[in-house]
């Protein structure tokens, strides 16, 4: 018995309702470009429109000018789709709740996930959508997941409850260690300005 190994998300698909709604949201909103259109290849009665989240990748979305937006919460039942989170730049992450605002859209307001940061809103048919920013950068030839997963490893062997700022940047300290070489045979930790065990002024 062997997996069939996922190599990423290739797209995501939500029903919409009429077209010019799931324009205005995705890329008038969200800055994805609408990228193509055709036909719902399984339903006539229906178009396809696809977006570009920003990695290339694909969100797409099912319309029918029959179908009017419904704002009220989608279900969150099991095998429901609970949320979709987008990934923002720390840049734009600080204009979120600004430009959110400016729309009247209602919010969550910034919210501390201690390795990341977010923002909760629902979009035009009732979908939950986060807007969520990185607290860190991997080191380079590492993606976020990987740094997450040393993290854990520190969190849980440090015994505590969420991941942290401290946790990340050990995390990232461990990786960049046995990623990279060096002429040291030491690499601890150094006091390179000697003060660590200088004695206190008047002591």
């Amino acid at each position: 018995m062997r997996k069939l190994q996922s190599q990423g998300v290739h797209h995501i698909t939500i029903v919409g309702a009429d077209r010019q709604t799931s324009i205005d949201f995705w890329e008038g909103l969200l800055g994805m470009p609408f990228v193509f259109e055709q036909p719902n290849l399984d339903n006539a009665s229906e178009s396809h429109l696809y977006f570009d989240p920003g990695d290339g990748r694909l969100i797409t979305v099912f319309t029918n000018e029959e179908r009017v937006p419904d704002p009220e919460r989608t279900p969150t039942d099991p095998g429901c789709v609970h949320h979709l989170a987008f990934a923002l730049s720390q840049a734009t992450f600080r204009q979120a709740v600004e430009r959110l605002d400016e729309r009247d859209i209602h919010h969550s307001g910034v919210k501390d996930r201690g390795f990341m940061d977010s923002i909760y809103f629902k979009d035009p048919l009732g979908l939950l959508i986060e807007l969520a920013s990185y607290r860190f950068e991997p080191p380079h030839g590492f993606t976020h997941a990987e740094v997450l997963l040393e993290a854990h490893k520190i969190r849980v062997e440090c015994g505590d409850y969420n991941i942290a700022p401290i946790h990340l940047a050990d995390a990232i300290e461990a990786l960049v260690g046995r990623s990279r070489e060096s002429l040291s045979d030491d690499r601890s930790p150094k006091d390179p300005y000697g003060r660590a065990s200088a004695p206190t002024a008047g002591g």
